[in-house]
C-alpha cells in the first residue's frame, strides 16, 4: 500500500519501488530487516521527529544513595579501578577513581536537557517565601503595585536564587544509559522524586506513522539500492539471456550518491540546527 503502517508494508512499499515484482530484487530478507534498523535509529538520532520531548518522573531508592555515597568523604560517590601496566619491563600498578554517583535511565532516551531543582528555596517555594508575602502584603487588590516595578523585583530575586540556589550539575552519555548527579547524595531521602527533561526516541511499534514518514521512505529505499548493488557487484560483465548485462556498480552508486542527497536535506531540512555553548 502506498501507506505503509507496519514494517512489512514498509517493506514491501521499498522493493515495489525499486521494481518488483517485475524485477528480481536480490537482496536477502536479514539484509532488509537491518537496513530498517539503520533507518529507524538514524531517524531517531538525527530527524527532529524522530524523539520526543518527555518528563520523566524518578523515585530515589536506597540503593541510588548508597551508590551515590559510596566511598567518597563529600557525598560524593567515588570507586577506584586498579590495573597493572609494564613500562620498560618494570610491572607497575596504577589506581583510577572515577564517580559512581548515577542512575540507569531507559534505553529508549538518547538526550537529556535538565534535571528540576532539589531545592526549598525561601524565595520562591514555601508559604514563608518571599514570592508569597509579597501576594499577601502587596497585592491585596489588583492595581496596588506597578506591573514594572513588581517585574524588576522579581528579577532581582530570581537572581539571589541563581546565586544562593545554583542548578545541579548532570552529565550524560546514550551509549552508557547513565545520568550522572553531581549532588550531594547523602543529603538525599528515599522515595523521594526528580523530574528529568529528557529526549526520547520514538518507538514504531507505539507510533507506526513512522513507516509512513517521507524521509524514512526515501532513506530505506537508497540503502536497499545500495545493498542490491553491493550484491551484484561481483557479477559484474555477466551476460543474462536476451543479451542483458548486470551492472550492479552503477545501482551501488546510485544508492550511494542518492544517500548523500538525503544526508544533506538532513542537515538543512529535518535536523535540529546545534546550539551554541558559552561559558
Amino acid at each position: 500500500m502506498a501507506k505503509p503502517g507496519t514494517r512489512q508494508e514498509l517493506i514491501d512499499y521499498t522493493l515495489r519501488k525499486l521494481g518488483a515484482p517485475v524485477l528480481e530484487i536480490n537482496v536477502a530478507d536479514e539484509q532488509i530487516d537491518d537496513l530498517v534498523d539503520d533507518t529507524i535509529q538514524y531517524f531517531n538520532e538525527r530527524h527532529y521527529d524522530g524523539v520526543e520531548r518527555m518528563y520523566l518522573k524518578y523515585k530515589i531508592s536506597q540503593e541510588d544513595i548508597d551508590r551515590g555515597k559510596a566511598s567518597g568523604t563529600s557525598g560524593v560517590g567515588i570507586v577506584t579501578t586498579t590495573g597493572t601496566s609494564t613500562i620498560a619491563g618494570t610491572a607497575t600498578t596504577f589506581s583510577f577513581y572515577e564517580n559512581s554517583n548515577y542512575i540507569q535511565v531507559p534505553d529508549s532516551v538518547i538526550g537529556i536537557e535538565k534535571i528540576f531543582k532539589f531545592d526549598t528555596s525561601t524565595i520562591s517555594g514555601g508559604m514563608f517565601s518571599i514570592k508569597y508575602q509579597m501576594f499577601l502584603n502587596d497585592l491585596h487588590f489588583f492595581g496596588s503595585v506597578e506591573l514594572l516595578q513588581y517585574a524588576m523585583t522579581k528579577s532581582y530575586l530570581e537572581d539571589i536564587d541563581h546565586l544562593l540556589t545554583t542548578d545541579k550539575q548532570v552529565r550524560f552519555n546514550k551509549r552508557q544509559n547513565r545520568l550522572y548527579l553531581d549532588l550531594d547524595w547523602g543529603a538525599q531521602t528515599k522515595d523521594t522524586f526528580f523530574i528529568i527533561d529528557c529526549h526520547r526516541a520514538l518507538d514504531p511499534a507505539n507510533f507506526s506513522k513512522i513507516y509512513n514518514d517521507s524521509f524514512v521512505k526515501k532513506y530505506l529505499t537508497a540503502l536497499v539500492k545500495k545493498q542490491w548493488g553491493q550484491n551484484l557487484i561481483k557479477f559484474q560483465g555477466v551476460k543474462l539471456p536476451g543479451g542483458t548485462e548486470l551492472n550492479g556498480r552503477q545501482l551501488y552508486e546510485d544508492g550511494e550518491r542518492e544517500l548523500e542527497d538525503i544526508k544533506q536535506r538532513m542537515f538543512s531540512e529535518y535536523e535540529m540546527p546545534p546550539l551554541d555553548m558559552i561559558g
